[in-house]
């Protein structure tokens, strides 16, 4: 199951080139994972502060494959592929969507895709744990 998230590229997210800074993809994923633990009842302040910890990414590996640009609206996409005891893997990916247009049908271009791990930690440690039982639940 795919969570979708549309962000809009504003002026600080681009760089001197005027296309978004490849650094900025990041952001929108982070974004996009937050909200997807949102919407699973899953508030990453409130989980920090009952359980003592924390996702953190521990890994990434991304593909550019075209720009977005100032004013671009573009669909970051969250899709959970691996649950482990204490990580989680993902596929992440932005799509700019095209406006709609009264001669041409909506079009999407893939920008950029990855997969991200995220791991749970002892927030005051900083060391690996066990992921709380009560989120690996609301994950499935």
């Amino acid at each position: 199951m795919s969570f979708d998230f549309s962000v809009r590229v504003y002026w600080e997210d681009t760089d001197a080139g005027g296309i978004v800074f490849y650094a900025n993809y990041l952001k929108f994923f982070e974004r996009a994972r937050t909200e997807w633990l949102r919407s699973l009842g899953i508030g990453q302040q409130a989980l920090r502060d009952s359980t003592g910890g924390m996702f953190v990414v521990s890994e990434t590996q991304l593909k550019y494959l075209a720009p977005a640009r100032l004013d671009d609206v573009l669909r970051v996409s969250t899709v959970l592929l691996e649950t482990g005891r204490a990580s989680l893997t993902l596929a992440q990916s932005v799509v700019k969507i095209a406006p709609d247009d009264a001669v041409k049908m909506r079009q999407e271009s893939l920008l950029c895709q990855g997969t991200i791990r995220i791991g749970w930690v002892d927030a005051s440690s900083m060391k690996p744990s066990r992921i709380p039982s009560t989120v690996l639940e609301a994950l499935t």
